[in-house]
């Protein structure tokens, strides 16, 4: 590279990747984006966006017939000669790999519209014989194959032209729509279709080209380092630009120097990381998004010397330039010392969490704690970096710092020295709410990355190390997203529970008109049965418990269980809120899901034994084969199930997650089956509310089918209430909705009962035993957790 008449010699590769390229990419992505608008559009709403054109086109309409064939004819003329000056502008500048993707452009644009259903079908312009000028110029106009031509070898040539041409014709091309609507004329779907396809056919090629913003202004760098007294001698390549900025070594007249360059790729994609994780994280997880490229460059020089006046600053800024072609460079001391290893030892480690406390206090937070941007200078600890670094941060960033600080040093020194170290240096406290934080959203991509060691487990481990130094018994991850994943799961099932309930919904006026024959008598005897329920299951879980919480509170709880069930499949969600009611009452996370484990079994126990019992009641009347899948089935299921566990057991990882976490548990299901053995009063207790919750259930659906006048049995409604509940248990749609209802309305047809009378039926049943426990489920779930019970 020759610049001012020196010769400065550059090793290593400029060229960007393809793949790097964000800008350009963004662009492919945005055309083919609209393509598909616009051909949707067009099959969906053509008809109406046809008469919308026209009517805008009445109003706009004011220009005479003359007025209207001169404002075609000049538009007609100036888009004509559109492609020809851009072509001469590019031959007279012998930019001849432009050129060649200029007109690559502009013949796959009109050879991509020559092809229709019936084959190629090749332009017709009459050229020879045109009746008038306007005539003329609407053979071109009105082509799609011009209007995609123009749009494309435009794309690919924007780049490379002036603002100010570039934003006229532009404007030039895009005035084809009001040109139409101003002359009455209606604009047609294939014009703006040869837009979309123009514009996508020309970003593909610029992909393929290039544009000027790859071409890296090194000369100019030279001249703005120059300017602040050092004279480059040569510039060796470091790190290619690509997710991050091109960064350089430069030899000076002085000393080394390390020269990022950042251009527009890495402006784009910035930008969009910063949009992602505007949406996706809380504003206080991550520092304030910068408006421009510039203003991040010059964020991290500042962060730079305000870290210097710690002294904590690996390296000294020295200079920040805006170049041309969009790119700025940010120049600094080369990093002093060699990155912290694990051959250092504690003493270093102490140190390490000591500067980063020290950087804390002047309130400030790094932000990207990687082990290569903690430097070790004759002794002494200095930190490099600072490009999420962040002057009087929230209080969340500087727990991320201490989280991540954990991995690094983990990954280094060891997990127990690690913990240690930082509880010593930081606090008991403040290492226990940043181990929080040691999950994969939370901690950056780019520390992880860093950690030689596999980061998702190496963070567990940390967690579970800071639990036991710290004496806790577990620690809960952190939310710091705004939409957490059940969020998105449970706006999916409902979705899907809308769908599913939408034939029992659109019974509903039916369901009304019938409630005005109803026994009311029965329906209160339905819900007063329904309400036991929550005692007989509160009683069944505090006898599990070892009654070891207020049973008060746990009555309460059962209602909101009803709730966090209903929204989530399977049941899982009431679950989970049972373990977590059980943990804020003093249980030990293993004691508490050992509690709600062995509930559930006796629950599945004392079902099976009272299914038995009352089919053997019913006798052969009870024809359980409307139940019971065929045979076939039955071995298809237990084949695929043991074919699951069999793949399952090959897996390391379900392997290691049966030994560390199912295991423990069964162990303890176990350990409390052989307590109750000897304790005959609480097994009693326990099997007692498993059968109050069953039969209650069985009592409200008798009830129901009572209060529309039917006469079935309790026997056959608790058998119908059994099978029917067991086989639409599985339904992955939330509470069962949908699936429960047709169990039970074809078991209940199935022994007899008219459908007038077990459709209102089952949906009284529902109503009593779902829906209004899931209104009053909400707000006593909101009041458990204001008061920090679950």
């Amino acid at each position: 590279m020759r610049v001012d008449g020196r010769e400065i010699p550059v090793s290593g590769s400029l060229l960007q990747p393809r793949i790097r390229r964000t800008s350009d990419i963004l662009r492919v992505v945005l055309s083919v984006a609209a393509v598909a608008i616009v051909i949707v559009g067009s099959l969906i709403t053509r008809a109406q966006w046809e008469n919308l054109e026209n009517s805008v086109s009445e109003i706009v309409g004011f220009l005479t017939p003359q007025q209207s064939d001169l404002v075609y004819i000049l538009y007609g003329i100036a888009i004509l000669a559109l492609p020809f000056a851009i072509l001469v502008r590019l031959a007279w500048g012998r930019q001849w790999k432009l050129l060649g993707g200029f007109l690559s452009a502009g013949l796959i644009a009109v050879l991509l519209f020559s092809f229709t259903g019936t084959g190629f079908n090749a332009p017709r312009w009459h050229l020879s014989q045109p009746q008038q000028v306007n005539t003329f110029l609407s053979q071109f106009l009105d082509d799609p194959r011009w209007i995609a031509m123009l749009a494309a070898v435009l794309t690919v040539a924007s780049p490379w032209l002036p603002p100010t041409w570039r934003r006229w014709w532009w404007t030039l091309l895009l005035a084809f729509v009001p040109i139409h609507l101003v002359v009455s004329l209606v604009v047609p779907a294939r014009a703006l279709l040869g837009l979309t396809v123009g514009w996508f056919v020309g970003a593909v090629i610029v992909l393929l080209v290039g544009t000027p913003a790859l071409e890296v202004p090194l000369d100019a760098a030279v001249r703005v380092l120059a300017q602040r007294g050092f004279q480059v001698m040569a510039f060796k390549v470091v790190r290619p630009g690509g997710r991050g900025p091109l960064v350089l070594s430069a030899t000076t007249d002085a000393d080394l120097l390390t020269v990022e360059m950042y251009g527009q790729n890495q402006r784009s994609r910035r930008a969009l990381r910063q949009l992602r994780r505007w949406l996706t994280l809380r504003s206080s997880e991550a520092p304030a998004m910068f408006a421009s490229m510039r203003r991040a460059v010059e964020h991290r020089a500042l962060m730079g010397i305000a870290i210097g006046d710690l002294g904590l600053g690996s390296n000294k800024p020295l200079t920040v330039a805006a170049l041309d072609r969009g790119w700025m460079l940010y120049a600094h001391t080369v990093p002093q010392g060699r990155p912290l290893a694990a051959d250092d030892g504690e003493k270093m480690l102490t140190k390490v969490w000591q500067a980063l406390h020290t950087m804390h206090q002047a309130q400030i937070s790094h932000g990207e704690l990687r082990a290569e941007d903690i430097r070790i200078v004759d002794g002494e600890v200095r930190f490099g970096g600072f490009m999420a670094s962040e002057f009087g941060a929230y209080q969340v960033r500087f727990e991320s710092d201490t989280a991540q600080l954990l991995l690094s040093t983990a990954a280094l020194f060891g997990i127990e020295p690690a913990v240690r170290t930082a509880i010593e240096v930081m606090g008991t406290q403040p290492v226990l709410d940043a181990s929080r934080r040691l999950t994969k959203t939370a901690i950056p991509e780019t520390v992880r990355k860093a950690v030689a060691a596999d980061a998702g487990r190496l963070m567990k481990d940390t967690r579970e190390e800071v639990a036991r130094q710290t004496g806790e018994d577990r620690i809960e991850a952190a939310k710091i997203t705004r939409f957490s994943r059940n969020q998105f799961i449970q706006l999916v099932l409902l979705i899907g529970l809308v769908y599913v309930a939408y034939p029992y919904i659109s019974s509903a006026p039916t369901f009304f008109t019938e409630l005005r024959t109803a026994n009311w008598a029965w329906a209160a005897l339905g819900l007063a049965v329904s309400a036991l329920t929550y005692v007989g299951a509160a009683m069944a879980l505090w006898a599990c418990a070892n009654e070891g919480v207020k049973w008060r509170d746990l009555l309460l709880m059962q209602v909101a269980n009803t709730f966090a069930a209903t929204t989530t499949p399977a049941g899982v969600g009431g679950l989970a809120l049972s373990v977590r009611f059980l943990q804020k009452n003093g249980l030990g996370a293993v004691r508490a899901t050992a509690a709600v484990a062995l509930q559930q079994t006796l629950q599945v126990l004392t079902h099976l034994v009272l299914l038995l019992f009352f089919s053997v009641a019913a006798g052969v009347s009870a024809n359980l084969e409307h139940f019971v899948p065929s045979a076939t089935v039955l071995y298809l299921v237990a084949g695929a199930l043991l074919g699951l566990l069999g793949v399952t057991m090959f897996v390391p990882t379900v392997r290691r997650w049966i030994r560390t976490e199912v295991r423990p548990q069964l162990a303890e299901v176990v350990e409390q089956l052989r307590d109750l053995a000897t304790r005959p009063a609480r097994l009693a207790m326990i099997v007692g509310g498993c059968a109050t919750t069953t039969l209650g259930m069985a009592l409200a659906l008798w009830a129901s089918i009572e209060a529309f006048g039917g006469s079935t049995g309790f026997v056959t409604v608790t058998i119908v209430t059994m099978i029917g509940g067991t086989l639409a248990s599985a339904a992955p749609t939330p509470g069962g909705v949908g699936a429960v209802e047709a169990a039970l309305i074809g078991g209940l047809a199935a022994f007899g009962v008219p459908a007038t009378i077990a459709v209102p039926a089952v949906l009284l049943y529902r109503v009593l035993t779902c829906w209004l426990p899931v209104f009053c489920g909400w707000p006593i779930m909101r009041w458990l957790t204001s008061n920090d019970m679950i």
